[in-house]
């Protein structure tokens, strides 16, 4: 879905180009709002735009080009222990696979334990990875914990239920799982070679004090089909999904997530989790972790989700809720769907979680691709998965 991009898209993707600058707060931050030391110009903020030396280097040090909350360390760590090794045909193809994708890492986590650890780039154990798109599915676990605590009361409700403003539009028809599975029916142009597309419209809109940008732009949208019908990829609904949690709870997703996700997973390393200008965590992208640390999520979605979400949550957020044809792939609340019952989150540059809950197995890639997207490497990536599997 993501071939070429604009540079308007690329600061709405990473927060907008004055994410630099400090917000206004909306939540209490479970950490103060780290910014950068430096100001940075709009043009550097480009990310999508960066070379691969920039990307190498960068994609470890977000933090210090964007505005964001780091979320503290579980107090209680999550320890893997080392299981056995791979044979040296398969530690070769994974070694492969990271030299020939400009890959920063990969991991794979099996019964709870490392089968296999990777590196390239210079990357090592205690530095963090820019995610991407892999944070939509820390924002639909988020959505889950919102509906176990009560602060929202079904999937069904309307949209409208926890964002008042879009009342009286397209989206009071529109469901919370609706929103969360990207089948609003409202009509959205996801072309990033166009700067007036509405992804690309999505850095340009200007919000008044105590306005959501992304509520203003797409409350304005008018309908294209039926709400669940379907499906469109839309980053700006993954961020709207994003104000509806921290509406509905009264948290920046930052804040939510630390007891929510990374303590009881375990995460060894703070989190990082890049702000749009008004001051909310940015729902579709751009958290930093750890690599042992994604492993650290993956393990603790196979497993449930330890009492944080409702009974069953992960078996449907995982399940194709839109089906791709008979390929075997499609898409559930904010989770990437494969053939065999496999699931995950994937974020552009190379960045994924891939669980296949019938072997036990986690497995977590991070890079820094040559392009943002790559049918071809997406492949590589799942016939090595397959291998791995195999290997059970």
């Amino acid at each position: 879905m993501m071939r070429k991009f604009s540079a308007a898209f690329a600061c709405a993707l990473l927060a907008g180009c004055a994410a630099a600058n400090t917000p206004v707060l909306t939540a209490a931050p479970v950490a103060p709002l780290r910014t950068p030391s430096v100001e940075r110009a709009p043009e550097d903020l480009n990310v999508l735009f960066w070379n691969d030396a920039q990307r190498s280097d960068r994609f470890r040090a977000m933090e210090d080009w964007f505005a964001g909350y780091e979320v503290p360390a579980a107090a209680k760590v999550r320890s893997f222990a080392q299981g056995p090794a791979y044979d040296r045909e398969l530690r070769a193809s994974i070694a492969e696979f990271v030299s020939s994708t400009n890959s920063a890492g990969v991991i794979v986590i099996q019964d709870g334990k490392i089968r296999n650890q990777t590196y390239g780039l210079g990357f090592d154990a205690k530095q963090r990875w820019t995610s991407f798109s892999v944070a939509k599915s820390f924002t639909s676990t988020l959505l889950g914990a919102a509906i176990k605590d009560g602060y929202i009361a079904s999937l069904k409700d309307s949209v409208a239920r926890y964002i008042p403003e879009m009342k009286g539009t397209a989206y009071e028809n529109v469901t919370v799982e609706q929103l969360a599975t990207m089948t609003s029916g409202i009509r959205w142009n996801e072309d990033y070679t166009d700067p007036n597309s509405d992804v690309g419209q999505m850095g340009a809109i200007i919000a008044a004090p105590g306005e959501d940008a992304i509520v203003n732009q797409l409350k304005a949208l008018p309908r294209e089909a039926p709400a669940g019908e379907k499906f469109v990829y839309k980053t700006g609904e993954t961020n709207l999904l994003g104000v509806l949690v921290e509406r509905a709870t009264g948290k920046s997703l930052a804040e939510y997530s630390k007891t929510k996700i990374v303590d009881p997973a375990g995460f060894e390393a703070p989190m990082f989790w890049m702000v749009e200008p008004s001051g909310r965590n940015i729902g579709g992208c751009c958290l930093s972790l750890r690599l042992a640390d994604y492993a650290r999520m993956g393990q603790f979605v196979l497993e449930g989700g330890d009492g944080v979400v409702p009974a069953g949550w992960f078996a449907a957020a995982g399940a194709p809720q839109v089906k791709f044809g008979d390929t075997g792939y499609g898409y559930g609340y904010q989770w990437w769907t494969y053939p065999g019952s496999n699931f995950g989150a994937q974020g552009i540059f190379g960045q994924a979680i891939t669980i296949v809950p019938e072997h036990r197995l986690v497995a977590v890639a991070v890079g820094n691709w040559s392009t943002a997207s790559s049918n071809e490497k997406r492949a590589k990536w799942q016939k090595l998965i397959q291998s791995i599997a195999a290997a059970d």
